[in-house]
């Protein structure tokens, strides 16, 4: 047989027979006086297995490690670490499947937003935006789909114990009576500094409302990360407020430093109770 023969039996290219010639899967036949390889039946046999092995799974090393050990020892163990590794394929793939069916019921409920998939904590919060935002009259504040954005890009690129602290800062600042009302009202104010000066009056009374829309909780947390975050002056802290129009940086700024403010002088009263006490 011609190489395009034997390709043609086992269903394969003569590229790949020629592939499989070059990686030693497959002995060299004796050549004719032409040239041209000659291919027989055990020619045949030998690329049938390597393909039935192929199409298996096995990669091209371990058809190599099989086809170098006659007694079926090495096919063996082969296969096994095979059926495991399809065990945790199969796995992760209903595990992707539930993360979709989830996806799709958000879908069909009109709850899945641009930012998503997200997870279903993430979720919740934006159907309780979505809900809480379809009530008010206008459109979306677009620093409620900005907030969105933001919570998404923390949620994936959080190392999994920010995202677990993250995750409860949001839902207690969600179980707060009417806070995602108040946000809703920071929002529009946000909105309406998109084009104003820094030193607009409205700036103050932006940070004043997101600082106060803020349960004391949540507030502490957000005012130690924003000392942390101000000494250590990182690029993604220079990022966030370059993403903001100037008067809206100076508000979210402006709300930190009140919240680092309060925090400060709560420690201080603290400490002062704590003295009165040991007096």
């Amino acid at each position: 047989m011609r190489i395009g023969e034997l390709a043609a039996l086992a269903a394969v290219s003569p590229r790949t027979v020629r592939h499989y010639h070059h990686l030693g899967l497959l002995p060299e036949p004796p050549r004719l006086a032409n040239g041209y390889r000659a291919y027989g039946l055990r020619d045949a046999v030998a690329l049938t297995r390597v393909r039935r092995l192929t199409d298996l799974g096995l990669s091209l090393d371990e058809v190599r490690d099989v086809l170098a050990d006659d007694s079926g020892r090495e096919l063996r163990e082969v296969l096994g670490e095979l059926d495991a590794d399809l065990a945790r394929q199969e796995a992760a793939v209903r595990e992707r499947r539930a993360r979709v069916a989830a996806l799709l019921r958000q879908a069909d409920e009109g709850t899945l937003t641009a930012e998503g998939p997200v997870s279903a904590e993430l979720a919740a919060l934006y159907a309780e935006m979505a809900r809480v935002g379809a009530a008010r009259p206008g459109p979306e504040p677009a620093a409620a789909a900005k907030e969105r954005e933001l919570l998404a890009l923390l949620e994936t690129a959080a190392a999994p114990e920010d995202r677990e602290r993250l995750m409860a800062l949001l839902r207690s600042s969600a179980a707060e009576p009417g806070a995602m009302e108040r946000a809703y009202e920071v929002y529009a104010l946000l909105d309406a500094l998109a084009d104003a000066d820094p030193d607009d009056p409205r700036v103050d009374e932006a940070a004043g409302l997101l600082a106060d829309c803020l349960p004391p909780g949540v507030a502490a947390e957000l005012a130690a990360d924003h000392e942390v975050s101000e000494q250590a002056q990182g690029g993604f802290v220079n990022v966030l407020f370059s993403d903001f129009a100037p008067a809206q940086a100076a508000a979210v700024r402006g709300a930190m430093r009140l919240l680092t403010d309060r925090a400060r002088s709560d420690r201080a009263r603290s400490g002062g109770a704590r003295s009165g006490d040991a007096r």
